[in-house]
């Protein structure tokens, strides 16, 4: 069989430079500073980071060169040009698609604290080869560890939304196979439509064949089937919505269009996907079976399994294991008082989702200042687990069968949780970064 031919072609980015090493940086020509600042930018937008932190980074690199860039920021690409004097560069560079890595954005975020040194001592050449040991960094775990990650977090997802043991280890199991696969599909650059409508058709599958199971074992009730849809929440687009939401936030609308797009393209595909798959073996939606424990006790298994939720997703970004430890420290904290506020004191989602976001980005800006770690990698995560797949879902089915105003009910309950999660973040930056909150 004859060899793919990429649609994306490879960007050679040392064959635009000099072989001259003891020429530094800011002695370079034009097109070859410019090669630093459109690649440390294609770089940040590989690895999911918002339009404003790939643009911050841009100019920090300019800036160190001697250079003014203007660049337009998109999904997977980016238009820049870049000034020295009376000479103007302009390059137009994409990637093919887009993902989540917070360890390559870690590394990224290390790399530009220490340019202004690197500048004036090392070659564009050798600051490629520092760009280059980034780019060819492996992954942090295996398809089998991030199958088990996303197990381990929708089955702690499951029980946060009232799910019992049953459900969860139904859910475990779905989700783990699923990403499994799904892992598997992008290792071989499946295309994006294709791994999540099979990754979720899988993960549905295993759910329905283990309840199934269940019930002829051990003859539970079908109000167990209430779980299905928990088994696919780790398709949930977490990045892409808080990101794009970031960039509506700063007026950089292309980009925050091209990403709020992305992720409803995912959101559709997964949940008529889901839908299909429920229709085919006769699961509907249902409320789950009321859990008969203590307040008390409640409050403490929704802070571990908040805890192990927020931890799974974050290896499932493949975020370093301190990180996604940090990451889950916070989210158990602001996703337990989500729910308390909701249960407890009865404010209405939307506002309780904003308050949880509005603390974890405050709480995510003081460890950022204290340790370092990006505060993406930290606040993601942490409102992942608040993202309503299951409203979502709900309201999909709900249409599908053209019962339009429970599934409008279910959509405009998600709709305002979604709105209310970046939202919060935003505020939090806009009290703990002067730079984020003005527009210069």
């Amino acid at each position: 069989m004859a060899k793919l031919k990429k649609q994306h072609m490879t960007i050679h980015w040392k064959a635009i430079v000099q072989d001259d090493a003891s020429i530094p940086a800011t002695e370079a020509t034009l097109k070859e500073k410019a090669t630093l600042v459109g690649r440390v930018g294609l770089m940040m937008l590989s690895v999911g980071t918002s339009a404003w932190r790939v643009r911050n980074a841009m100019n920090n690199v300019s800036r160190c060169l001697g250079l003014t860039c203007s660049a337009d920021i998109g999904l997977l690409s980016i238009s820049y040009t870049c000034i020295e004097g009376t000479d103007t560069y302009t390059q137009s560079i994409s990637i093919p698609t887009t993902g989540v890595n917070t360890h390559k954005l870690m590394q990224m975020e290390v790399f530009m604290r220490e340019f202004p040194e690197k500048v004036s001592t090392c070659s564009v050449r050798q600051i490629h080869e520092v760009l280059d040991q980034i780019r060819d960094l492996p992954a942090n775990y295996s398809a089998w560890k991030l199958g088990l990650a996303a197990a381990f977090a929708c089955s702690a997802f499951t029980f946060l939304l009232g799910g019992g043991l049953v459900e969860m280890c139904c859910a475990f199991l779905g989700a783990g196979i699923g990403n499994f696969i799904r892992k598997q599909m992008l290792e071989r650059k499946i295309s994006l439509l294709a791994n999540v409508a099979v990754s979720v058709a899988t993960s549905c599958v295993v759910y329905v064949l283990s309840i199934l199971l269940v019930q002829q074992l051990f003859s539970i009730s079908e109000v167990h089937q209430a779980g299905y849809i928990c088994a696919m929440l780790f398709v949930i687009p977490g990045f892409p919505l808080i990101t794009g939401g970031i960039d509506l936030a700063k007026l950089d609308m292309r980009s925050g269009l091209e990403r709020i797009s992305y992720a409803v393209l995912i959101i559709l595909t997964a949940t008529i996907t889901g839908w299909v798959t429920a229709m085919v073996f006769h699961f509907q939606p249902a409320d789950f079976k009321p859990l008969e424990i203590s307040t008390w006790l409640l409050v403490i298994l929704r802070i571990l399994t908040s805890f192990c939720g927020v931890y799974g997703f974050s290896l499932m970004f493949n975020s370093p294991r301190k990180i996604a430890f940090t990451a889950g420290l916070i989210g158990m904290l602001t996703n337990t008082l989500r729910l308390e506020l909701v249960e407890i004191a009865g404010v209405p989602m939307g506002i309780a989702a904003f308050i949880g976001a509005f603390c974890t980005g405050c709480i995510a800006s003081a460890v950022k200042k204290k340790i370092g770690f990006p505060r993406i990698s930290l606040t993601v995560p942490a409102i992942v687990i608040m993202v309503p797949g299951l409203y979502m879902y709900r309201g999909i089915y709900y249409m599908g069968l053209s019962d339009i105003s429970n599934g409008a009910i279910w959509l405009t309950k998600a709709c305002l949780i979604v709105v209310s999660l970046p939202l919060g973040l935003v505020i939090a930056r806009f009290f703990t970064d002067k730079n984020f909150r003005h527009c210069t």
